[in-house]
């Protein structure tokens, strides 16, 4: 996969008590905004629902549309939702 192709992708975290509907608001900000979801995984830790994604971004300036919407979800819903380009995000969470 080349540079262009890695920056084109981006993950998405979410983390909050379990509630009705999380991942339709998540996912509604995501397709309102033509953004693609290549690969999802979610658990239930006690009450606590977490979410990781990996998304298709075609355009950088998405990303600051995406954490304004983001926010308005954070807060109806009381989570904790992070966006970022993929090859930051690994080399922040390498061991």
């Amino acid at each position: 996969m080349t540079e262009k192709e890695k920056q084109k992708r981006a993950v998405v975290s979410v983390v909050g008590k379990d509630q009705v509907g999380i991942i339709a608001k998540v996912t509604t900000v995501l397709a309102e905004n033509n953004i693609n979801v290549l690969d999802i995984s979610q658990t239930i830790l006690q009450d606590f629902f977490t979410m990781m994604m990996l998304v298709e971004v075609k355009e950088l300036s998405s990303l600051d549309v995406l954490r304004t919407d983001f926010e308005r979800v954070s807060s109806q819903l009381g989570l904790k939702i992070n966006i970022q380009l993929e090859d930051i995000f690994q080399s922040m969470h390498r061991v």
